[in-house]
């Protein structure tokens, strides 16, 4: 339960482990990995995705790594240009691809190579041509000035040693009137040192969980408005953490929030 000396490091190692199949991270189904097949449709159904949607997305885009469906909120029109934070293996990009069809485009970008190399193979297995996926972190994206309409991410933002950085740079490439729509797992109440300090805890998506207060005041300090927390549930009563029981008081401080905001016109 060492600190990490680089957290970007870690993450970006860990979950190139489980683009690649040899892990499932152990820390917990909802941001680590829950697997694939039965596993990951499992896991993606608890969190809110229909059957229809799942049918939908290439085979190896679900790895069962998301905490909600931030498309469920997100009101996406046809011809919309959509961000996905942390992208993965592209489940969410592929859904939304769908929902904008051939006259909108979707852009998803993760910092994980071996993710970006999947979800670019998954992307030629179903000939979507209205996706594309870049490798880069969602402190900097490589992403032009508002570039998009609508910006999702899927249990990601925790993991970013930065927040402030991510949600500045989500309000720079946003087109005024644009909106963000997030799930995310967040605090209710402080952990201990121990647990915030943990890698294990960390990739596991606990120990860099914002308090909520916190995690929202970030986003209007970045310039969003109209921030609604729009969904929440507890995340701590779920068996999700595996054999890790160390982690299991301080995962019922942790809550799974969708949260939208708009960047104004």
């Amino acid at each position: 339960m060492s600190a990490a000396p680089d957290i970007r490091t870690v993450v970006r190692e860990k979950y190139g482990e489980i683009a690649k199949g040899s892990s499932t991270c152990g820390c917990g189904p909802s941001c680590c990995g829950g697997g694939e097949g039965a596993a990951g449709v499992k896991i993606a159904e608890h969190i809110g995705y229909s059957a229809q949607e799942l049918a939908e997305i290439p085979s190896g885009a679900n790895l069962g790594l998301g905490c909600g469906n931030p498309l469920a909120h997100a009101s996406v029109e046809p011809g919309d240009v959509i961000l996905d934070l942390g992208s993965g293996a592209g489940m969410d990009a592929f859904l939304a691809a769908h929902e904008v069809g051939p006259t909108g485009r979707v852009i998803g970008v993760d910092m994980t190579p071996e993710m970006v190399e999947r979800a670019r193979e998954n992307a030629v297995k179903v000939g979507a041509t209205n996706v594309e996926f870049r490798l880069g972190e969602i402190e900097r994206l490589p992403v032009a000035d508002g570039e998009v309409d609508v910006i999702i991410s899927n249990c990601v933002i925790n993991l970013s040693p930065d927040k402030p950085a991510v949600f500045a740079e989500a309000f720079r490439v946003l087109k005024p009137g644009g909106r963000m729509v997030v799930s995310d797992l967040v605090l209710t109440r402080p952990i201990p040192d121990d647990i915030r300090h943990s890698v294990e805890a960390y990739v596991g998506c606990v120990a860099g969980a914002a308090m909520k207060e916190e995690y929202l005041y970030l986003i209007g300090k970045a310039g969003f408005r109209d921030i609604e927390v729009v969904e929440q549930r507890s995340y701590g009563d779920a068996d999700v953490f595996g054999g890790y029981e160390w982690l299991r008081e301080a995962a019922k401080a942790v809550v799974s929030a969708k949260v939208r905001a708009v960047k104004p016109r």
